[in-house]
């Protein structure tokens, strides 16, 4: 039986768990900073309503604003962190909403700054940055202010836009409460008979098991409890679609594409490029499918057997060897790099690391300029657990590194360039572990990793990017939805898209859409895809030894929000505004399914020679 135990949270060793408290080391703490922010809010537009009389004044101000953002910010994350890892604990969750609804305050505080930026004018603001050299930094942010300019509207409007935030997100939380909260999974039994305990934390661990009744009960009962609350969920997403349609309609967008993507200045042809360089690319996931399935030895491929081992062992890897293979493999990004990712790991708390009762579902990293990175994970002695821990830590060690560099104008990154350090780090330690050794079995274990993440970002994030498309079109054009209408939408994209050799019960695979909270931030999942592209186009010139591959890499980490995404990839050395990139990322995965087929036929050699000699 596979071990799937989910202990209550008290029972993880705390040196496993993220150091909540050196954001605020209680919550006594938390209350105070969120009393004195609270008290900042309604009089900054009147504390600082002078901004025009000049440079320094105005630079006051915009420093002013920033800061007080990112107070709010740090209040978020704290009370975050709390909900994160018991969803269940009710005060945990007041915090959180309570947290969310200041950061919102804030925003509206500041919201006049940006239509009095546009009201001074280029000249006005090019004088005074000539004029104060703290301005001067703020160039590149007055200039994407009067690019997006016809989308910003009045002070009076952008306060509203701005406050309608808080009540919006709550949406989000609501559906996010009755998945990771109130969803109690039906136990999944084994061929023995025996019930393994399901959540969103065993999950992932369930569909890697060798059993496949077992994964198939795990799978079945945990988009079956989706399908029960089908209505709820698809309610929330149209809901969400709407808010999303009007808020791009009040900044006069012409689709809630380009509304997305304008934020960072993507042309919406790169959306299109990937799709279409997906669906050409069909083929490609066609042959590994038949591939696995002829591995697996089962008539008929499903979406439960995606996760299944290709081999009777799999290599266990403990949470220390992880930290340590991951090391190893980012060696070529040099010591201060390594040795941030080890002691932050390690020392410095950086991850809360294994499954607990009333954990949120998946992985992510977080945190503020002015903290440390974090990650939450539920990490299971697996590759693909070193793998979730090396994606993340390529999010936080971007996060790092642009906190350090950059001023709190520019510390974030965009949802556009995220995926490409997180993917990065993948490459770069996947690339490690298949020198390695020349042991088929292992080889083959690296191979299911990497096909995995494959898998997930090549797969099913284009997959959800052609449905959110098509339920965003419906909406836009005015057209009412429903769990049916969605369910079948996504079962036939799901069945084009995996073509005859694998089976899917339209019900619950067309629950798919339901699984990911993605969907709640627009167009997001296609630049999983992007990302993972543009990582391997850089890993690709790290490994290969191109010079300054690596301190390229570096500059781009540093470059925080400075620069528009295009560019600041640019400045790594890949250009994801054409679809070259992507289309040699597939050819990279084909080569990987080439590998995978040889390395089978290897092993069956192998166990036949064997027989043949017992």
């Amino acid at each position: 039986m596979l071990s799937v135990e989910l202990p209550p949270r008290h029972e993880i060793p705390e040196e496993r768990t993220w150091d909540q408290a050196a954001v605020f080391e209680s919550c006594e703490a938390w209350e105070a900073e969120y009393k004195e922010v609270a008290s900042l809010i309604d009089g900054f537009p009147k504390r600082y309503a002078d901004y025009s009389h000049g440079p320094s004044r105005l630079l006051e101000t915009l420093e002013a604003a920033f800061r007080l953002q990112n107070r709010a910010e740090r209040i978020v994350l704290w009370a975050g962190m709390a909900a994160s890892v018991d969803a269940a604990d009710p005060e945990a969750a007041q915090r959180n909403s309570q947290a969310r609804g200041l950061l919102s305050r804030v925003r509206s505080a500041v919201a006049f700054l940006e239509p009095a930026l546009l009201a001074l004018g280029r000249d006005t603001l090019s004088q005074w940055m000539s004029e104060e050299p703290g301005l001067a930094v703020y160039e590149h942010y007055f200039d994407n202010l009067f690019r997006r300019q016809q989308h910003v509207r009045s002070a009076e409007v952008e306060s509203l836009l701005r406050q309608v935030q808080d009540p919006f997100s709550g949406l989000r939380s609501t559906i996010r409460m009755l998945t990771d909260a109130d969803f109690q999974f039906a136990p999944a039994e084994d061929a023995n008979g025996e019930q393994a305990p399901l959540s969103h934390g065993t999950y992932m661990r369930l569909m890697q098991s060798p059993d496949r009744q077992l994964r198939r009960n795990a799978w079945e009962s945990y988009h079956d409890l989706f399908f029960r609350f089908r209505n709820t969920l698809a309610s929330g997403l149209e809901a969400s679609i709407k808010q999303s349609v009007f808020l791009a309609r009040a900044r006069h967008h012409t689709s809630t594409l380009e509304a997305a993507l304008s934020e960072d200045n993507i042309p919406t042809a790169v959306f299109h490029n990937l799709i279409e360089v997906f669906k050409a690319n069909l083929p490609t996931w066609h042959r590994y499918f038949e591939t696995r399935k002829r591995i697996l030895g089962v008539a008929s491929l499903q979406p439960y057997d995606m996760w299944a081992p290709l081999t009777e062992e799999r290599p266990q890897v403990s949470y220390e060897e992880a930290v340590e293979w991951i090391c190893e493999g980012l060696s070529p990004m040099g010591s201060d790099y390594v040795e941030a990712v080890r002691r932050g790991c390690l020392d410095e708390r950086w991850v809360d690391v294994y499954p607990n009762q009333g954990k949120r579902q998946g992985a992510f990293s977080t945190g503020v300029p002015g903290t440390r990175p974090y990650i939450m994970m539920h990490f299971g002695d697996t590759l693909l657990s070193l793998s979730t821990l090396a994606h993340e830590l390529g999010h936080s060690m971007h996060s790092y590194l642009s906190w350090k560099e950059q001023p709190l104008v520019y510390s974030d990154h965009s949802l556009f360039i995220a995926e490409v350090a997180s993917n990065f780090h993948q490459a770069m330690v996947r690339a490690l572990l298949l020198n390695r050794s020349d042991e088929p079995v292992f080889r083959i274990a690296v191979l299911e990793e990497a096909m995995s993440n494959f898998y997930r970002y090549f797969f099913q994030m284009p997959t959800l990017a052609l449905f959110e498309y098509e339920i965003h079109q419906r909406v836009e054009a005015g057209e009412g939805l429903n769990a049916d209408l969605m369910i079948e939408l996504m079962h036939g994209i799901l069945k084009e898209s995996y073509g005859p050799g694998v089976q899917l019960d339209s019900q619950l695979a067309g629950m798919t859409w339901a699984t990911f909270g993605h969907l709640y931030v627009d167009f997001y999942v296609f630049q999983y895809a992007t990302g993972i592209s543009g990582a391997h186009a850089l890993a690709r010139r790290v490994l290969e030894g191109e010079p300054q591959a690596p301190e390229d890499y570096l500059s781009f980490l540093k470059l925080g929000s400075s620069r528009y995404p295009l560019e600041a990839l640019r400045v790594a050395g890949v250009d994801l505004e054409h679809p070259g990139p992507v289309e040699a990322t597939f050819a990279t995965m084909a080569g990987y399914v080439e590998m995978l087929e040889q390395l089978a036929r290897e092993v069956q050699s192998n166990r036949t020679e064997k027989a043949n000699r017992g």
